[in-house]
């Protein structure tokens, strides 16, 4: 309203449409902060009150369209505070996926952000002397970047940190704030993390060339004709990130974004999806989920972390599988018991920051407690009731071999290798290399030959023959005679159907790689893989050597065949 006007002047209708206005406002910001207090595990709690919030959301959205004049002339509306709304809606979204793993949701949040920054909504705020607006526009683009990577859309990313550093270095200098120190961080973490892939594929003009690593139509190897596997679904998974020194961004370390990855499908038509505005329908699902559902949890203390797995094993369905990823640093028995129990072989870290023990300062472990935070195979065996699917990355993965399957329910545990040649070692800051195989093993194996990029005609010749690779990997799973039951319970869910095929592949390329020369270098799984029948399969190393042959590398592998003459 202005100044020179009292609210009498103003026509019933307006002065009635800004009331409006402020109870939608309002009421958005009340239900928006109240998301905060859901609790961040189970199904069914939080999906009605995120309802009310979409609604609310919507109307306010659709609102503002309708009444701009009168908003803009009697409330003094900002296109800042638009931009606000616009990005609440995005992170609505955000969390609608994080919560549901459909990508669909994904979508609509790029969809937001985008909107904003083509709408130029923050533009005036560098004009105002308030701060806090600064850093309103400082963290819509942090989030905006999160959405981006997680869209592989790496290109617009980059345009995205060169703006918010132009951003930063404006709020740095107008304002002597105490927090420049954090935005540069954020700043580098996102460089660290864009440029965490250790190898490349370009185009014939040396631009890189953005490949993605989620399931897509056609490459999964199909089930044999008569083929009799389980029929499980992986329904729920739990990414977990605890390992030191690791490329993060956000709460999500490099490791966890691509185990992330390879657990979802393809979002259909990505690229054709318009921005649509106003069309807020959280409601209009998906007929069948597409993904399973994950649960990231980064640097969780043991609390967090047997929380979030009971919710999960609570609610986990019939036929349906749960994984557990674990990326973490290794913790080791700090002596030898007479009876080795599944407490007695250490396991991987659990955040110590929230769990309070009373006098655990004070006190002195002594060599026959155990490691208190730590997750132990034995913290493990509870969740045996329903079947389980453990990936284990860590210096100490071997913990989890001895494993015992109480219920004689499905359970499989693929673990790292525990010590790798320094030359990957060195690597290990940009993720580890096993985690990369079961992400891609294409780029792991480039990786892992020291090639900094591939020509893109080369790279997709080489997909193609892995495609067959992964053809053949898959029948000698189903065809060995001597496999453990476990592994065929599991091969009917196309997720764990990769995921085991790329862990083969895994083990075999690094067999053959002659700087993997210790048996503490490779992969290993429980139950254990017939060896022959897979990870030493003839046919398999034969393939690995054509591959090798294929990107010019042969030399790094032992080659049978040469050295026989």
């Amino acid at each position: 309203m202005t100044g020179a006007e009292t609210e009498d002047d103003i026509p019933l209708g307006e002065r009635k449409t800004v009331t409006d206005f402020c109870y939608l406002l309002d009421k958005s910001k009340q239900l928006f902060n109240g998301l905060r207090d859901l609790p961040q595990y189970g199904h069914k709690q939080w999906q009605s009150y995120f309802g009310r919030t979409f609604d609310v959301y919507t109307k306010l959205w659709k609102f503002q369209q309708q009444h701009r004049q009168v908003l803009d002339s009697r409330y003094g509306l900002k296109r800042w505070q638009i931009g606000e709304v616009a990005s609440k809606i995005g992170q609505l979204y955000y969390h609608y996926y994080l919560r549901t793993s459909e990508t669909s949701y994904l979508n609509e949040a790029f969809s937001f952000y985008s909107a904003i920054r083509q709408r130029s909504y923050y533009f005036q705020v560098n004009k105002e002397d308030r701060p806090e607006l600064v850093v309103k526009k400082l963290r819509y683009y942090a989030r905006y970047i999160v959405v981006c990577l997680l869209l592989n859309k790496m290109d617009l990313v980059k345009v995205l940190v060169k703006e918010l550093s132009e951003e930063i270095e404006d709020y740095t200098q107008r304002f002597n704030t105490e927090d420049q120190l954090e935005w540069n961080l954020v700043l580098q973490e996102v460089a660290a993390f864009i440029e965490a892939d250790p190898a490349v594929v370009l185009n014939d003009n040396n631009s890189v060339v953005v490949t993605s690593n989620r399931l897509q139509e056609g490459s999964v190897p199909p089930l044999e004709q008569g083929m009799v596997v389980g029929q499980l679904v992986l329904a729920d998974a739990l990414i977990i990130g605890n390992c030191n020194n690791q490329v993060k961004f956000s709460e999500l370390t490099i490791d966890m974004f691509r185990m992330l990855q390879a657990l979802e499908r393809e979002p259909v038509n990505l690229a054709t999806q318009t921005s649509k505005q106003g069309t807020l329908e959280p409601n209009e699902k998906p007929a069948k989920r597409e993904n399973p559902h994950k649960y990231l949890l980064y640097k969780p203390t043991f609390s967090q972390l047997f929380t979030f797995m009971s919710a999960s094993f609570k609610e986990l369905p019939a036929n349906s599988v749960l994984l557990v990823y674990l990326s973490a640093t290794g913790v080791f028995p700090a002596g030898h018991s007479d009876y080795e129990g599944p407490y007695d072989f250490g396991g991987v870290l659990t955040n110590t920051n929230r769990d309070v023990v009373n006098g655990e300062t004070v006190q002195k472990r002594n060599q026959a407690q155990k490691e208190m935070h730590c997750l132990h195979p034995g913290d493990l065996f509870p969740f045996t009731r329903k079947p389980l699917f453990v990936i284990v990355d860590s210096s100490n993965s071997t913990a989890y071999k001895n494993f015992t399957n109480l219920f004689g329910q499905p359970l499989v545990c693929l673990l790292s290798p525990t010590v790798y040649p320094k030359s990957v070692q060195d690597q290990s800051q940009r993720g580890s290399l096993f985690t990369l195989f079961l992400y891609s093993p294409l780029l792991a194996f480039s990786s892992v030959c020291g090639l900094n990029s591939v020509r893109r005609g080369l790279w997709e010749r080489a997909q193609e023959f892995l495609r067959k690779v992964y053809r053949d990997i898959g029948q000698m799973i189903t065809r060995s005679r001597t496999i453990d039951q476990a592994f065929l319970q599991f091969f009917g869910d196309e997720f764990l159907r990769l995921l085991l095929i790329r862990f083969v592949f895994c083990s075999a390329a690094l067999r053959l790689h002659k700087l993997f020369r210790e048996a503490r270098s490779f992969p290993e799984s429980y139950p254990e893989l017939p060896k022959q029948d897979t990870v030493e399969s003839s046919v398999l190393q034969k393939h690995i050597l054509e591959l090798a042959a294929m990107l010019d590398v042969q030399s790094l592998f032992w080659d049978d065949s040469l050295e026989s003459y």
